[in-house]
């Protein structure tokens, strides 16, 4: 079994260019998948062993998007498997997945998130420096919490305003940050080579503690959540991700182009850049406001 897992994210690892986040949660559903049920001959799972998993699954709690990723992940292994005749037909094509309703991403107004990154910024410690650098950043550049924390050092191209990011599947695009954000990673850079003095390192972001050489995404994660704390904002409602809606949220608000904002986010298809086209409550009062009759009928009798 562990043969035919490693040998299916090989697959996908060279075929399709899966990211290791791709990989680790692939490699995680089947491994969950086949220690819930006690059929372990490929031949003889049925599909009816998978929806009993998937409606213990459900009963346990897990939301339709979790069971819509699970199925998926089911799927392209027994396609894999008959792909490579280690069985003749999979016993998930007749599986239905479940119905996701879009939901709308959450996001910080602009006064949240500057009320995050300040709070660092008023620290003393070099800690919270480095913090206020990377909520700056991530919010100014879209950029996901991965990409963050393990940006190389030669990323940024100070000259022309703008960094280099190589995003899910090893693909790579150029995304511009401010002028104030590139003096805000200059400022730092000079504390933080007068501490590491004639420690030699690639990253960005480093950290001794980790074995990767630079901040992790759970530190990152923790971090955050501690600012959001300190700046009196629920820190349930916050995480890394909510950064990324944030900066998408807030251009498409501003009326930028959606194919731009598309190349800035690393999205593959533009549907998924589409659910940043909804409405913040304040821009639609506003709207009701400058276009309703009856407003501008009321503003004609003063």
């Amino acid at each position: 079994m562990r043969d035919y897992i490693n040998e299916f994210l090989d697959a996908k690892a060279v075929e399709k260019g899966a990211s290791l986040n791709t990989l680790k949660a692939y490699k995680n559903d089947v491994r969950q998948f086949f220690a819930s049920i006690p059929q372990q001959n490929m031949e003889n799972i049925t599909t009816e062993d998978i929806e009993q998993y998937l409606k213990e699954l459900k009963d346990k709690g897990s939301t339709a998007k979790t069971l819509s990723r699970k199925i998926s992940c089911i799927r392209e292994f027994f396609k894999f498997l008959q792909s490579e005749n280690i069985i003749k037909e999979s016993p998930a094509n007749r599986l239905r997945t479940p119905k996701i309703g879009k939901s709308l991403p959450y996001f910080l107004t602009a006064k949240e998130v500057k009320k995050i990154y300040t709070v660092a910024k008023l620290q003393k410690s070099f800690a919270f420096m480095k913090m206020y650098v990377m909520v700056k950043l991530m919010y100014s550049a879209g950029l996901r919490v991965s990409e963050l924390v393990s940006l190389p050092e030669n990323a940024i191209n100070y000259d022309m305003q703008q960094i280099l990011i190589c995003g899910k599947g090893s693909k790579e695009r150029i995304v511009p940050i401010t002028k104030e954000v590139i003096g805000d990673i200059l400022e730092y850079l000079n504390v933080r080579d007068k501490k590491r003095r004639s420690q030699k390192g690639s990253w960005l972001f480093p950290s001794e503690k980790s074995l990767s050489g630079h901040v992790t995404r759970n530190g990152f994660f923790k971090s955050l959540k501690k600012l959001a704390a300190m700046a009196g904002i629920s820190p349930e409602k916050v995480h890394p991700h909510i950064l990324r809606h944030s900066f998408a949220t807030r251009l498409v608000n501003n009326n930028a182009d959606l194919r731009s904002i598309q190349k800035m986010l690393g999205h593959e298809n533009i549907t998924t850049t589409e659910i940043y086209t909804h409405i913040t409550t304040e821009r639609l009062i506003d709207e009701v406001k400058k276009r309703h009759p009856l407003t501008q009928q009321r503003e004609e009798n003063k």
